[in-house]
């Protein structure tokens, strides 16, 4: 009777993924965890070790990883590496099987995913647009915020697999919809850092414990994901990249290059794009973008 139990159970979709890094190599780790067979591509040789301790498969290609894949993850960092990845003779595009779904993950303009899901289904491959928010702690803890764009019969196979790498999961309407709302996320959470940070320095030249004011701040109607997760890092001015000033550059010029598009001013984020280029300008790309801070402190005559 086992036997029969066991056969009658839905076959797991087997997945490729396509990119293993600050925040992929978790969450494929996240799906291994689940259950899910996870054949994995990335540029880094330690990486796809890294893939194989954790019960993954390391594919020599894009092409060898994606063949007999039913699912196809991409997280990689901006459009220009989408469309590198999934165009192409050795591409997912030319690779994966008629029937696939193509679930990309990545932080890109709406309009790649557009012309993406466009091209794929001609090839008889169905795509999702699922950008994420929660950084490396949240790809970590498997408790990402996904935003999905895309058909609602395609989000409903994909939404096993998404479960178990996030914790808010939602449609949000057709494809590049996802994008979208990320490129909002990603104005958010920059003007939620500048103005942590320049508390940070108001609050320490005015010589308060600035733990406890912290602290105090983050319990009431100023306290945000961002402070609660970001706190640490501004005590103990440690920057090492949880996400990259390089990567929310990026996703500045996005939402500032869509909102024009669609006529939305955006007065604050346009100041505080301008702030987080300076600050990549100014050798700190590689840093967490907690470290606005040291922007602030800059141009409050804190040398750092």
């Amino acid at each position: 009777m086992s036997t029969l139990a066991d056969s009658s159970r839905p076959t797991r979709p087997a997945v490729a993924w396509i990119g293993l890094g600050i925040m992929g190599s978790p969450m494929s780790e996240n799906l291994l965890k689940a259950g899910y067979q996870v054949t994995g591509f990335t540029l880094e040789q330690d990486k796809l070790e890294r893939l194989a301790a954790a019960g993954g498969t390391a594919a020599s290609s894009i092409a060898d990883a994606v063949r007999d894949a039913d699912v196809v993850i991409t997280m990689v960092p901006a459009s220009p590496q989408v469309e590198a990845i999934s165009y192409g003779p050795e591409g997912i595009l030319e690779n994966a099987k008629p029937g696939a779904l193509l679930i990309d993950m990545s932080s890109i303009t709406p309009q790649t995913s557009i012309d993406l899901a466009k091209a794929a289904a001609d090839k008889g491959i169905r795509v999702l647009d699922a950008p994420v928010s929660g950084g490396e702690a949240g790809a970590i803890e498997a408790v990402l915020s996904i935003m999905v764009g895309g058909d609602k019969a395609d989000f409903e196979t994909a939404k096993p697999i998404l479960e178990a790498l996030g914790r808010t999961i939602v449609l949000c309407g057709p494809h590049g919809s996802g994008q979208t709302v990320k490129a909002a996320n990603q104005l958010i959470v920059a003007v939620n850092i500048q103005a942590c940070a320049e508390a940070v320095v108001f609050l320490e030249k005015s010589g308060v414990d600035l733990a406890a004011a912290l602290d105090v701040l983050n319990g009431g109607l100023a306290g945000s994901t961002v402070l609660t997760r970001k706190k640490d890092n501004f005590l103990n001015r440690d920057f090492r990249p949880g996400f990259r000033i390089d990567l929310h550059h990026k996703d500045m010029g996005i939402v500032t290059d869509a909102a024009r598009n669609v006529g939305a001013a955006l007065p604050v984020g346009a100041v505080v794009a301008q702030l987080v280029a300076s600050l990549r300008a100014q050798g700190d790309g590689g840093l967490d973008h907690s470290a606005l801070l040291r922007a602030v402190e800059r141009l409050s005559g804190r040398e750092v």
